[in-house]
């Protein structure tokens, strides 16, 4: 569910800049190497390949589920893939970052990371506490983060906007000031061989994290087709808080190296609770996104992850507050909205066709600055303004009392807009990128020229 909040996020965002104009460019994929999807595959008796194969079609799977307009699905065993980072590992060793040492350091397979006892709490690090951390001692090879403290302090300073939020960008800000640490990039392969291969020596594969950043550029074509790289690099990405130093630093700093342009602006968003807890499969509280597509509908888990989670910190889920949102918002406020226009169209048997089209949409002009400052929350909370706003002039102007000319002028009004209403329609089209499937239907239904009764958008609980 963590993930499927991250994915909905930059769905919306593509799909509004696509609606207002932009050429859009939208990629997510899977990391697929490392040593935690190694022991999980062989838990299973299975090929690494075999099991990353499963496990990409799970995730490629979200895209019908959540009707996601993703153009690029990119996994880190395609060869396009595994040459770029090649290719990225040997310009940053030819500058003078990569260098090889023996190291003893404690590791957190669940992160897929080294770490100091600053990280832990009573010896066991608080993303993954169930595990146990593992002690690796071997010679492997290094990326010189230490090199860029001051030179990614100095990228912060000339870009105040590149991590959103800004309690975020300030969290790493402090962690770059503290002073940086190189850290290991490579694995022996004799003791976990699910990797690229280091070039040049066949006895180390690239740690997962050095591969897997590298994703950004190669997705978008480096090196081998710079004409599509140049079009859209650099790029915005969206990141949970957990990734916060490996996107906002370690990853700017390997830009730096390779001679890269940065990044140009890093969503970081909060985790998803249940009841107030973290989702774990001990407390049996986990909740699948897949099910409630399937019992709730796709656009009713994309309004509550839009609206009811905040943004940029950490939101709870629980079946309980999902229902309690379904029915009054989405069945009574929306949904309840348009079975009460579309009777009233009936009954008077209006013409669609005859209706003036609206000026430009005042409500996406209202949401741009809240979208493009990923307030997702806050767009929609304007857009059900918009829906209370017909309600309320329904109620008062109570075109079912009028004659057939009068109630047909209403009605043109609450469909189309007027001056000083804004429209069904406009409501439909800047629900496009919240609720993709729910806006087509209600402008294939309001597109004339007569109207027949549908069900319902949102079935009452």
């Amino acid at each position: 569910m963590g993930f499927a909040l991250e994915i909905v996020q930059a769905d919306a965002v593509a799909r509004y800049k696509k609606l207002t104009g932009y050429d859009v460019f939208f990629n997510f994929g899977t990391d697929e190497h490392g040593l935690k999807i190694y022991r999980k595959a062989q838990e299973e008796g299975k090929d690494p390949q075999k099991y990353c194969d499963e496990y990409a079609a799970k995730f490629n799977a979200l895209k019908q589920a959540l009707n996601l307009s993703y153009n690029s699905f990119i996994r880190t065993t395609d060869p396009h893939h595994i040459k770029a980072a090649q290719e990225f590992w040997q310009r940053c060793k030819a500058n003078g970052d990569i260098y090889q040492k023996i190291y003893r350091t404690k590791y957190c397979v669940g992160c897929e990371l080294e770490k100091t006892d600053s990280e832990l709490e009573n010896g066991k690090c608080l993303l993954h506490p169930e595990n146990k951390l593992e002690i690796i001692e071997e010679e492997n090879y290094f990326f010189r983060f230490s090199k860029y403290q001051e030179p990614l302090l100095e990228f912060y300073e000339k870009n105040p906007k590149f991590v959103v939020p800004e309690s975020k960008f300030n969290e790493i800000k402090i962690f770059v000031q503290g002073g940086l640490q190189d850290f290991s990039i490579s694995r022996l392969k004799n003791k976990m061989p699910w990797g690229i291969d280091v070039p040049n020596d066949p006895k180390q594969v690239m740690s997962v994290w050095f591969d897997a950043l590298v994703n950004y550029v190669s997705a978008t074509g480096w090196p081998d087709d710079l004409v599509k790289f140049k079009k859209w690099w650099p790029v915005v990405q969206f990141a949970g808080k957990d990734n916060l130093r490996q996107q906002t630093a370690i990853w700017q700093a390997m830009l730096m190296s390779a001679g890269l342009p940065n990044s140009k602006q890093i969503f970081i968003h909060g985790f998803i609770t249940s009841g107030g807890q973290k989702m774990s499969k001990s407390l049996g509280n986990v909740i699948d996104p897949f099910e409630y597509v399937d019992k709730y509908g796709t656009d009713a888990l994309r309004y509550y992850l839009l609206a009811k989670i905040s943004p940029t910190e950490d939101g709870d889920f629980t079946r309980e507050k999902f229902e309690e949102t379904y029915n009054a918002d989405l069945a009574n406020g929306l949904g309840n909205l348009i079975k009460r226009v579309e009777a009233l169209v009936i009954q008077k048997g209006l013409d669609l066709t005859k209706l003036k089209q609206a000026r430009r949409n005042r409500i996406l002009d209202e949401i741009a600055p809240l979208v493009n400052q990923y307030r997702f929350d806050e767009a929609l909370k304007f857009i059900w303004g918009s829906i209370r706003g017909l309600d309320v002039y329904i109620n008062r102007e109570r075109p079912w009392e009028l004659d057939p000319e009068n109630a047909n002028k209403r009605l043109g009004e609450i469909i189309v807009g007027s001056e000083s209403l804004t429209s069904l329609l406009e409501i439909a089209e800047a629900l496009k990128p919240f609720l993709p499937e729910t806006a087509g239907k209600i402008e294939k239904q309001f597109s004339g020229p007569k109207i027949k009764s549908a069900a319902p958008l949102f079935p009452r609980l």
